[in-house]
């Protein structure tokens, strides 16, 4: 399981800003998702010889009860989803991501990610 903190405004696909800011958050988000990947025990040989496709299982929870959209969060998130894919040595299209935007809140917001080679194994 991995667990990363709430990503950055600037990365929601309805941020403004400068290309500049973008690209330095995208960068700290893909660097986070493959440090947060390899701390909670992922690496290439996790899912070494497994050549199927792999289902993350991601749970948001916001800080506040102004829920965000599930496609808003998980587009958020690409960097972070393209890092944790650079940790494991896998391509990224073997990804098949499954957001739930969860009702509890937590305290500056937390994604958690489970990785698994079944959709019915969450």
């Amino acid at each position: 399981m991995i667990t990363l903190p709430w990503p950055d405004r600037i990365l929601s696909p309805n941020s403004r800003s400068h290309w500049s800011q973008s690209a330095q958050a995208k960068k700290k988000s893909r660097q986070d998702g493959h440090y947060a990947a390899l701390v909670s025990g992922y690496d290439k040989s996790t899912f070494a010889g497994y050549d199927g496709k792999l289902h993350l299982f991601i749970d948001f929870y916001a800080e506040t009860r102004n829920y965000p959209d599930a496609d808003n969060c998980l587009s958020s998130i690409f960097a972070c989803i393209s890092g944790i894919a650079d940790a494991i040595e896998v391509n990224q299209n073997r990804f098949v991501c499954h957001p739930f935007v969860k009702s509890e809140t937590y305290k500056g917001g937390k994604i958690v990610i489970r990785i698994t080679k079944e959709p019915n194994q969450c």
